[in-house]
């Protein structure tokens, strides 16, 4: 075993049965602080009925409610503002404030103490040491520092690494394009719609070629697109780098990692976190591989506010080991959507995931999409938006007919095709918005 691989290469190699020991004793410990210092799990486990008490095997978890954000937001109406109820440590103990994109509604507000701050330094220190961030890296981080948690946490990680790290948050793309070339910077970390932004943008608008600059690893986050191949090897090709996926969430935290060995899939950071794949409809718990289930999730370390048992509403599937020597577990093939996304169309389970991995493996088309779901009296009609390449040779018939065939072929389902002008979709800096289901609307 080459320890020079890992950031904690105990942790990170322990056999499975202690991890499930530890893990366990750390679930039942943040159960108890939430239970004892939190009205919000007080009131939630004293309704189901359930006491800390209650936790005496691995099966018992399942008696644990589980979180959803309507539950945050319901307890942080109450004082004291902005926590409310969710709030286990006293208010003069917080000393960071972030909070949700509010994608899906009214933004949760997250609180951490400094001690948690310090937690998310470590628990990122594992992503970033796994795929290759070292003292040697020049890290460019092309993001807007805002109350969202996004990168900030890669931020003071790559510090504790060991990294010089350049903020780009002020600058627009072409200023952040020119400063990663003038300061040679070796790595950065973006979302996956971003980064094929910002290599667009260096071709159209100061004709850079970003295969030539000094790039050599990228982290993408806050969409699954760096877990789709097709995705990734846009990402890939665009600026001749390593492209790693990674997933988390404000109210977890950085949950997962793709290593240096890219395993098609997501390690766990099992020593930080319990994952739960339970099924979609009946929520029983789902070990076995290949079989698509919705994300629970548990960070065991947190103290300000932390999530025990969260319905993510992020679907995986269980995978085979790494041959990194990691026995964290792998999510394969990453985050396949979410619950909210993944629905019925025409009577077919439906997800906005797999036209990505076809419109992306189209080289006549860029990079932007858009999928819509309406109704024309009781049939469920998908418009999908694309657009071609200036630069393609290709009309648009002869699109079509490699496109329609292989979004059959993917997810048996016809579509409706509208051709836009290059450009003319929205791009998006932060996170893409690229699906809308309008049916109930």
């Amino acid at each position: 075993m080459d320890v020079n691989m890992y950031w904690n290469p105990i942790l990170e190699t322990l056999p499975r049965e202690k991890m499930k020991a530890l893990q366990f004793k750390k679930f039942k410990r943040v159960v108890e602080w939430g239970y004892n210092n939190s009205k919000m799990y007080r009131k939630m486990y004293d309704d189901a009925g359930f006491k800390p008490e209650d936790l005496k095997t691995w099966e018992d978890i399942t008696k644990v409610p589980m979180l959803e954000k309507e539950t945050y937001r319901t307890a942080q109406a109450k004082e004291p503002w902005p926590y409310g109820d969710s709030l286990c440590v006293p208010l003069e103990e917080v000393t960071e404030y972030r909070q949700t994109s509010g994608t899906t509604g009214q933004p949760v507000f997250q609180p951490d103490t400094w001690q948690d701050w310090e937690w998310q330094s470590e628990m990122w220190s594992y992503v970033l040491y796994a795929q290759g961030f070292r003292k040697t890296d020049r890290v460019f981080i092309p993001f807007g520092y805002n109350v969202f948690t996004a990168f900030w946490n890669g931020h003071y990680a790559a510090e504790k690494v060991g990294c010089e790290v350049v903020p780009g948050g002020i600058l627009n793309t072409e200023e952040r394009l020119l400063k990663i070339r003038d300061l040679r910077a070796t790595a950065m970390m973006a979302t996956p719609t971003y980064v094929l932004g910002m290599a667009d943008a260096a071709r159209k608008r100061l004709g850079m070629e970003p295969r030539e600059m000094t790039i050599k690893r990228i982290l993408c986050a806050g969409e699954p697109g760096a877990g789709v191949p097709a995705t990734k090897k846009r990402l890939q090709d665009a600026w001749d780098a390593k492209v790693y996926d990674h997933a988390g969430a404000t109210e977890i935290g950085g949950w997962s990692f793709e290593c240096t060995e890219q395993p098609e899939g997501l390690h766990v950071n099992e020593a930080f976190f319990l994952l739960e794949l339970i099924d979609i409809e009946t929520n029983e718990p789902i070990d076995e591989p290949n079989k698509p289930g919705r994300i629970v999730i548990t960070a065991f370390d947190r103290t300000a506010q932390p999530a025990i048992r969260f319905d993510s509403k992020d679907v995986a599937m269980w995978g085979e080991p790494c041959s990194c020597g990691r026995t964290y577990r792998v999510l394969k093939g990453g985050i396949q959507g979410r619950v909210d996304h993944i629905t019925k169309v025409k009577g077919v389970l439906f997800s906005p995931v797999a036209v990505e991995e076809v419109v992306r493996a189209m080289p006549e088309l860029g990079d932007e999409y858009e999928l819509i779901v309406t109704k024309k009296g009781d049939i469920d009609v998908i418009t999908l938006k694309v657009e071609l390449l200036p630069e393609t040779k290709a009309t648009e018939d002869e699109v079509l007919k490699k496109l329609v065939p292989e979004l059959r072929l993917k997810t048996n389902l016809a579509y409706k095709i509208e051709f836009h002008p290059y450009g003319s979709l929205t791009r998006y800096e932060v996170k893409a918005k690229r699906f809308q289901d309008l049916r109930n609307k």
